[in-house]
């Protein structure tokens, strides 16, 4: 924006420009709220996202928290629609399968590191209390057998 945007509002543009950044520097070029955003922009079309992104991290603490929120506790959030939560709930979704479609492509899980990844990413949020099993021969890994899902 130069001098002869001077009389027009700031927020003119402001998807564009976030867009942009994002298209130019990755999501580490944006901080949490301004992702909320850009996820919540096809779910809140003519509406400032930015107080419903900051609202929504207000009240799950992180950008993690949030997307991995139960859909009863995202509709608590004020202004946060169904189409929204949709959205959000769509990220996790997308995430998990690349995880699990990593975890499923190898053979086994090589490093610890690697084992809590898989244990986060497919249970960490649930509200569900849930037991895996892993197998871990000797020198070769840690394989996946199976999960149980308490009642």
């Amino acid at each position: 924006m130069g001098f002869k945007d001077a009389g027009k509002p700031h927020y003119l543009g402001h998807r564009e420009r976030l867009r942009q950044r994002f298209r130019e520097g990755g999501a580490d070029a944006i901080p949490d709220y301004e992702l909320l955003e850009l996820i919540l922009f096809r779910a809140v079309p003519r509406r400032d996202t930015k107080p419903l992104a900051k609202a929504i991290l207000a009240r799950f603490g992180s950008f993690a928290e949030a997307v991995n929120a139960p859909e009863a506790l995202l509709r608590e959030v004020p202004g946060l629609g169904e189409s929204a939560v949709i959205e959000i709930k769509l990220v996790r979704a997308a995430a998990l399968r690349l995880v699990r479609g990593e975890v499923l492509e190898r053979p086994v899980l090589a490093s610890w590191s690697q084992v809590l990844d898989y244990c986060r990413a497919s249970m960490g949020f649930e509200n569900q209390e849930q037991f895996r099993m892993l197998q871990a021969p000797v020198m070769r890994g840690f394989g996946v057998c199976s999960w149980y899902e308490a009642d």
